[in-house]
Parts: C-alpha cells; structure tokens; sequence
C-alpha cells in the first residue's frame, strides 16, 4: 500500500510519519519545502515538493497513491475559508484523478456544524467534498490540540491565560501524538469502509479553570485564566497582525461552539485516547516555560 501524507512536520504529522515507518511502511510525504525533514527520516520516506493550493501539483505528487492523509493546510491569509476551499479543491481533484480509493482526513470537533464556526467551516465544507466522491473516507473529528497553548508562552510565562469561552464549560482536549496514532491506525487497517467519523477526544473534557490548575502543578508556575469580551480578543488579534478576515475566523472556532454546542460523537472508549494534559504539559511544556 502507497501511502501520502500531508503536512509531515506539523504537530501531528511527524508523529504520523514516524509510525508509519516503525510499521514497515515507506510513505510519500507532501510539503513545501523537503529540507524540513529531520537529516534521520529523509532515508526512509519519499518526499515529494508540493504546494498543497496548487491542484495540478497535488495531483502529479500523489500519482499511485492507494491511501491519503490529508490535512487542509492554515496559510494565515486574509480569507482563510478561500484558502481551505483552494486546498479541497486539490484533493477532490487528487483523489478523483489518480483514483484514491481511501482517504483520512484531519477535521476538528465542530465540523459537523457546517456553518457558524469561523475556520472550523472550511473543514466541514472538506468533509462534505469528500463524502461526495463515494470513496473510503475517515473524518478525525479532533479535540482542543494541546500544542495551541505553545502559542501562548508568553501568557503563561506571565501566569495570566486570557480566553473568551466561559471559564466552566468543558470541551476535548488531546494531544497531537494520540491523533496520530489513530490515523495511522485507519490508514494501515482494512477493517473499515464507506463514510466512518472517528472523533479523537483525548483522556478527558477539561474546562479552562481545569486547566489552569493543571498547568500550574506541571510547570511548578502559579497560572490564572481569565475570560475577556470578543472584543477586547478582536482587538488583540489585530494588534498582533493578523488580518481582519483572519482574526473573524480565528475567533468564530469559539464563539461558533460556544451556545448549546455538544459534538456530533460522545466520549466512548472509540474517541478516548491516553495522553492527559498533565504529562504532556510536564515534559513539554515545562521546559519551555522554563527557558525564559
């Protein structure tokens, strides 16, 4: 079985890639720029440049591919729900042309909305694409990434989280590792066909007081976590550069899952996976923290 990935050095990609080569298995891996890749895995993968916005590239990098993992990839554009339409427009085109018959695909908790949930959307409208081409298709409808809080050193650094969810509402949080980990399993299993969404939960629904005590025990630094007005987080998003049309988007991913939102999938041991936010925060986080 050929398999591609994309986005091999993301958070979740390099664990993915990394499984897959302890499986035997030598995938193609798509990204901008090869030299990315760390000097010890450049042997034991095929890396293909690739602009994933470009259809004719994508389609000319994933020629005999039996399996795809396909993440849409975040270019902080202006109109990052354009961009997400550019880049499914790549893999319908990629899948249909070169006749890949399975597909795993990186989506988020809240795709199922469709609408009203800022970037989120763009993922929905790649879910609904792909259901449309009647191939195998797996949607990993994926917590709260651990890894978005290492956007947040300095804050934490500081001891003061700002967020405008309520303080008290809890939602999933999971690590990078652990997705992969199931992708890899969709991906290298034959066990599943037609259209599955596989929700990837992590250990637990946290709530941010939850985790701001977490993230004090682990780091050995008192942490508070405070919630602001969308405004007051607009006006920040703005400061720190990113166009308006960004900044819309970036916040919709909460404010769209903020009233009445439950997730289409339960937590069940199917969406459960093991890594806790506390020993994630403990060898990752800590040291960082700590470089100050």
């Amino acid at each position: 079985m050929q398999i591609a990935v994309t986005t091999p050095t993301g958070n979740v990609g390099r664990h993915l890639v990394a499984t897959l080569v302890r499986a035997g298995v030598r995938p193609r891996v798509l990204l901008r720029d090869p030299g990315r890749l760390t000097p010890e895995l450049r042997g034991e993968v095929d890396a293909v440049p690739v602009d994933q916005l470009d259809a004719h590239a994508v389609v000319a990098a994933t020629h005999d591919v039996d399996a795809l993992y396909w993440v849409d990839p975040s270019t902080g554009g202006a109109d990052p729900l354009a961009d997400y339409a550019r880049a499914t427009g790549s893999v319908v085109r990629a899948v249909t042309d070169n006749r890949i018959g399975r597909v795993v695909f990186q989506s988020s908790v809240g795709a199922e909305k469709r609408h009203g949930a800022g970037e989120i959307d763009g993922l929905g409208h790649t879910e609904t694409a792909l259901d449309d081409l009647g191939v195998d298709v797996t949607h990993l409808r994926c917590g709260y990434f651990f890894t978005n809080l290492e956007l947040q050193l300095d804050a934490l650094r500081a001891g003061a989280l700002q967020v405008i969810l309520p303080l008290d509402q809890p939602m999933a949080w999971v690590a990078p590792r652990d997705i992969a980990e199931v992708a890899a399993t969709r991906l290298l299993s034959l066990a599943w066909s037609g259209r599955c969404v596989q929700a990837v939960h992590g250990p637990a629904d946290l709530t941010w007081r939850q985790v701001a005590e977490i993230l004090t025990a682990a780091t050995g630094r008192r942490i508070g976590v405070e919630q602001i007005t969308d405004d007051a987080m607009r006006t920040r998003l703005q400061q720190a550069g990113l166009p308006n049309g960004l900044v819309e988007a970036v916040l919709g991913m909460s404010t769209g899952l903020r009233e009445n939102f439950v997730p289409e999938q339960p937590r069940t041991l199917r969406t459960t996976t093991p890594t806790t936010l506390a020993a994630w925060a403990y060898d990752h986080l800590r040291p960082r923290i700590a470089d100050a």
